[in-house]
């Protein structure tokens, strides 16, 4: 049986209204005039799920929702300024949010987990709504927590409670219909479909096909904590005049973080490992580097250029190396106008690509130098018919830094039974080939799993009891009986960039 909405209820839907949010254009009208005659005069059904907001449907097919007229109006008009978006944060967004979210996870500073939450999750997210409606949501401090990363550092990671979590998927739900419109795409990173074997992909073709002879390797130092609130907000106002929607975000981007019972304040940054950061970290990178790089850089060159990046993982392929020396002076300035800085001692400029091999044997200069990206190293190789050919291997650094986690893991289990041991280390190395299994790199997926093998068998040695020490000889039938994984099918980069 469905509620019957309150006052407020019929007001808020009111103020929600699609005039409000875009112009009703012509076409739109007449598409919904379409939507709405396709029924042939018959009745509107309601349809309505568990626990969630009521869904209206015609013969079955859902209409044109608020956040389709978003996406298409980007599409017509890229210079659309969108008012009232604020509006879209409704009941129902809010629980498609609420139901997106990954069960199992820690909580955050106020304890409650998502199972918690769920518990009573009609009645939370009504008062949620009414909270944000009203303009008294206050976002509370994410919880911070250092995970390894296998080197001896750490990186931050901000665990946000619950409701930041609902609040900021709803948000993402919302911009993502405008910014994925205005993402170009040779950005990667946190988008959908736009993985880090696509990225590697592209910037293969690139490389292989296109006039490159340089690379610039830049490293962005501390992006995600450096990020300027203020310029951020101000870059996000291009697209959105909603100041309820900007208000939001603000608080969101300074609600602190809790370290060891304390309030810390964020003034600049964003959350890491917050729902709402992949987001704005590509927003800010789209208007600092990519617009800058394809309207004003590259008209100015004298050769092509290329820009692939995922994150805060960028690279810059040139033609010249007088545009490439060019452009880095440029980069470091226009980094700096932003709040960002260039890390120096990672960045650098090298020869490569097709021909390297012939201009380092002129210029005297030895083999061509290689740079990271996305984990892997790339170097220029040939193939078997002796044709240039990129290849790539698992980066040393990120070796090192897997096998040192590998280490901490077995150390951390060393009294739990085999049992559940070996299977979750089988997965591990399935995790691991399932990103690094690409062409060329077999020796070094290899290399890995004869690391764990070597590290299991320590393991186990330090398990054994005093007069029973396990031989190799007995591990090796332990192994007979409990292989461990193997790399399955390749990643096939080439194959990728062609059927692009």
């Amino acid at each position: 049986m469905l509620n019957k909405p309150n006052k407020r209820e019929r007001q808020m839907a009111f103020w929600e209204s699609d005039d409000r949010i875009v112009p009703l254009t012509r076409e739109i009208r007449s598409r919904e005039t379409k939507l709405g005659n396709a029924s042939g005069g018959k009745a509107v059904k309601l349809t309505r799920g568990p626990d969630r907001a009521v869904s209206v449907h015609r013969d079955g097919e859902p209409l044109l929702t608020r956040l389709d007229c978003i996406t298409s109006q980007a599409v017509r008009d890229p210079a659309t300024v969108f008012n009232n978006l604020f509006s879209l944060l409704s009941y129902e967004l809010l629980y498609e949010a609420y139901c997106q979210l990954k069960r199992g996870k820690a909580p955050g500073g106020d304890g409650r987990t998502l199972e918690d939450y769920g518990q009573n999750v009609i009645a939370n997210l009504r008062s949620l709504v009414i909270h944000l409606h009203r303009g008294s949501y206050r976002p509370q401090p994410s919880l911070r927590r250092d995970i390894p990363k296998g080197n001896g550092q750490t990186r931050p990671l901000g665990i946000a409670c619950v409701e930041e979590k609902v609040v900021q998927r709803a948000i993402v739900k919302v911009l993502e219909r405008i910014y994925e419109v205005d993402f170009v795409d040779n950005s990667y990173g946190f988008r959908p479909g736009r993985s880090c074997h696509r990225a590697l992909s592209q910037l293969g073709s690139i490389i292989a096909t296109r006039k490159v002879n340089f690379i610039l390797d830049a490293d962005i130092r501390a992006f995600f904590d450096t990020v300027s609130h203020e310029q951020l907000l101000e870059l996000l106002g291009r697209r959105i005049s909603d100041p309820r929607m900007l208000r939001l975000i603000e608080r969101l981007l300074t609600a602190g973080v809790l370290i060891e019972g304390q309030r810390h304040d964020t003034d600049e940054g964003v959350p890491p490992g917050s729902c709402l950061s992949p987001l704005l970290a590509n927003v800010y990178p789209h208007y600092v580097l990519h617009q800058r790089f394809s309207d004003e850089v590259k008209p100015r060159l004298q050769g092509e250029a290329y820009l692939i990046r995922y994150a805060d993982d960028t690279v810059f392929a040139f033609e010249r190396v007088d545009d490439a020396k060019r452009f880095q002076e440029v980069l470091v300035k226009r980094l700096a106008k932003y709040s960002l800085e260039v890390a120096q001692e990672k960045t650098k400029l090298i020869r490569f690509g097709r021909f390297a091999h012939r201009d380092c044997q002129q210029l005297g200069e030895g083999a061509p130098s290689t740079f990271d990206f996305l984990g892997l190293t790339h170097y220029c190789g040939r193939s078997r018919a002796g044709k240039f050919k990129l290849k790539r291997k698992t980066a040393t650094k990120k070796f090192r830094q897997k096998v040192a986690s590998l280490k901490e893991w077995f150390r951390e289990n060393l009294t739990t039974p085999i049992a559940s041991v070996w299977p979750t280390l089988n997965a591990k190395l399935s995790g691991h080939y399932q990103y690094y299994n690409v062409n060329d790199n077999w020796r070094w997926l290899l290399k890995y799993r004869e690391v764990a093998r070597r590290l299991g068998f320590r393991w186990m040695r330090r398990r054994s009891h005093k007069g029973s020490v396990l031989s190799w000889p007995k591990y090796r039938l332990f192994l007979d009986r409990n292989p461990l994984a193997l790399p399955g099918r390749i990643t096939d980069l080439i194959a990728m960039s062609r059927s692009v």
